[in-house]
This record gives C-alpha cells, structure tokens and sequence, in this order.
C-alpha cells in the first residue's frame, strides 16, 4: 500500500546539497515525489511509497548530508492520490 510523507527539515540544510542527497536517498528506496528549497531557509518534501522506504527517508532526513547540520524535522503522513513521476527537485 502506498502511503505518503510530507515534511519539512529546518537547520543548514540549504546549500549543503541537501535536495540532491534528498532524491538520490528517495530514489534508492523506491519513492516518488519533490523536494523543493523554501524563503524561510527550510527544505520542504512530499515522497510517496511503501511504508518501509518512508520510514528510511524520514530517519535519513534527521541526519541529512555531510555538510547538513538538521534542527528539526517535522513530518506527517496523509492521504495522497496524487501521482508522481519519479522524485525531482522543483
């Protein structure tokens, strides 16, 4: 069953290839969405996948990339019928 996870990631994670880690960490587990930069210098995310890879992609988040230094994560899961193609940054 496909679920879906939103978050947001806030600490020094814009120009520290924290959205690229981001795809590359989705995409080794199987997860469709985005990750985007938003003005208040947080990361924003919307991944869709099965439970397990959702849970892999919320705990990498908490760490991010080497030059990342995370503050807080705050996610939920929803409901999602939206379809993605692939995980991209926008």
């Amino acid at each position: 069953m496909m679920q879906c996870l939103h978050a947001f990631v806030s600490g020094r994670v814009q120009g520290v290839w924290f959205r690229q880690s981001t795809v590359e960490t989705a995409v080794a587990h199987g997860l469709n969405g985005w990750v985007r930069n938003l003005d208040d210098g947080r990361v924003e995310l919307m991944a869709k996948g099965n439970e397990h890879g959702l849970l892999q992609l919320e705990a990498w988040l908490s760490i991010g990339p080497k030059l990342a230094t995370v503050a807080e994560v705050k996610s939920e899961r929803l409901e999602n019928t939206e379809e993605f193609d692939g995980f991209v940054i926008i």
